[in-house]
């Protein structure tokens, strides 16, 4: 009886990353944050998780400013945290790499870089 258990939960397991239970919809709102942020329509987007069922939603993923960079050579990371999972999505907070952006952010100049990527993303999603 345990060899199909173990089967299973390694078959589980074996599923690439995408077919988990992900969402386009948060990863292309946080996609756009991101092109907001850099200030461009062309960024090279690599690997993708996104984590609709978490409280709150959100998305985390590798990119590069740099056209062409390959997926492995993509270390720098973009998160997105929303206030739900269904559009309007409301960004609550985004992290480039180490540095984060919220609502309450101490500094001043975060605060409103996060405060002008949620209007960006308000005007988009009505």
């Amino acid at each position: 009886m345990r060899k199909p258990i173990i089967l299973f939960a390694f078959a589980a397991f074996a599923l690439p990353a995408d077919a988990m239970a992900q969402s386009p919809e948060l990863e292309d709102t946080c996609k756009s944050v991101a092109k907001s942020f850099f200030m461009t329509d062309q960024l090279a987007i690599g690997t993708v998780q996104s984590f609709p069922e978490l409280k709150p939603p959100g998305v985390r993923m590798s990119y590069s400013t740099r056209q062409g960079a390959a997926p492995a050579e993509m270390t720098d990371i973009f998160e997105c945290e929303f206030d739900k999972a269904d559009k309007p999505h409301n960004l609550a907070r985004f992290c480039v790499s180490s540095t984060c952006y919220s609502p309450n952010a101490d500094d001043g100049d975060r605060k409103r870089r996060f405060d002008e990527m949620r209007i960006l993303l308000n005007r988009a999603e009505k």
